[in-house]
């Protein structure tokens, strides 16, 4: 079964900080709506954004992102205003990067290296054979 669309508009709105590549190194406030699948939705797309000026130049700075749902045409817009440019978070990687390096690191640690490998284990054992009778 494939989920309906919601037949209401909805919208959400997003603080960030955004680094000089253009990309959101964290959220500092979040303002949803009632639409949890939405709320989630737009948090995981904001925390992958990168905001740039046309001409591919990033600002360093504080934006509002908004999302907003049209249920008549089932579109999502997205819209980030400038609030206050600076800020001491321009050199801090973006979250996206933070995240995948963190699974990575996960993924690290809960490699065994003592455990041998699928392929090994899954060879065709020889076959058992029976205890001579004593």
């Amino acid at each position: 079964m494939t989920p309906r669309p919601p037949t209401v508009p909805l919208h959400t709105e997003f603080v960030v900080e955004v680094n000089r590549l253009g990309q959101v190194v964290r959220v500092t406030q979040k303002h949803g709506c009632k639409n949890l699948n939405f709320n989630a939705h737009t948090l995981g797309n904001v925390l992958q954004a990168t905001i740039r000026l046309p001409n591919g130049k990033a600002i360093v700075g504080l934006y509002r992102v908004t999302y907003d749902y049209n249920p008549r045409t089932y579109g999502i817009y997205r819209h980030a205003t400038l609030l206050r440019a600076g800020g001491n978070w321009g050199n801090d990687p973006g979250a996206a990067s933070q995240i995948i390096e963190d699974a990575k690191r996960m993924q690290q640690e809960h490699e065994h290296p003592h455990l041998p490998s699928l392929k090994k284990l899954l060879k065709p054992t020889p076959k058992p054979t029976h205890h001579p009778a004593r």
